[in-house]
């Protein structure tokens, strides 16, 4: 059996790259709001390309978009038919689904993984951010386990183990865009996001 990346299999599918960053930037995370400039600084590509594949999402109904001062601001629909699984393609491109695959079992009594760092902002990075919430946590078999994930998937993989408290303490600092949870022990799978804006999902 012939096993094709996820990210040649993206590639291949969809051939313009500035299609690819958008789709990363709205749909991994979706709380994650940009405009035009920001996104033609961040991509490093002309404003003109840019908006005409965001005028593209829009009419199609998969990015709204609402004014801010004199700028134009745009976000994922979550309620577009397409949006899961266009979130779910990105996620098995980023590899960031086989990298949770291989870390939450048997590592203890681990509740909650979110995602953070560039990632969760909807920007590609060699490195995934991970912070995992629970108790007891084996973190010299959780080691292992990242480091089968590293050669899994190409990425580096960087985590911050916290129990309960600590995350009480840490995760109502940061901000919905940077921070995506990504699975939860009472679902025992990953998740679609819904609304990080309204909590933390604890």
């Amino acid at each position: 059996m012939l096993l094709i990346s996820p990210d040649l299999m993206i590639n291949t599918l969809i051939t313009s790259q500035t299609r690819i960053k958008l789709l990363k930037k709205f749909f991994l995370n979706s709380s994650t709001k940009a405009h035009l400039r920001g996104l033609e600084s961040e991509f490093g590509e002309s404003s003109n390309a840019i908006r005409i594949e965001l005028n593209r999402f829009e009419k199609a109904g998969l990015l709204h978009s609402l004014r801010d001062g004199n700028k134009k601001v745009y976000q994922a629909n979550r309620n577009h038919p397409l949006f899961g699984d266009i979130h779910n393609i990105i996620m098995k491109e980023t590899g960031i689904d086989r990298v949770i695959e291989k870390v939450i079992h048997r590592i203890g009594k681990l509740m909650f993984v979110y995602l953070t760092g560039d990632f969760a902002r909807g920007k590609d990075s060699p490195v995934i951010d991970l912070i995992l919430v629970g108790e007891d946590i084996d973190r010299e078999y959780l080691a292992r386990k990242v480091v089968q994930a590293e050669e899994l998937v190409g990425r580096k993989v960087s985590y911050v183990v916290l129990n309960q408290v600590e995350a009480d303490n840490h995760l109502y600092k940061i901000k919905p865009a940077d921070l995506f949870p990504l699975w939860n022990s009472e679902e025992s799978k990953l998740l679609l996001h819904n609304s990080v804006s309204a909590g933390t999902g604890y």
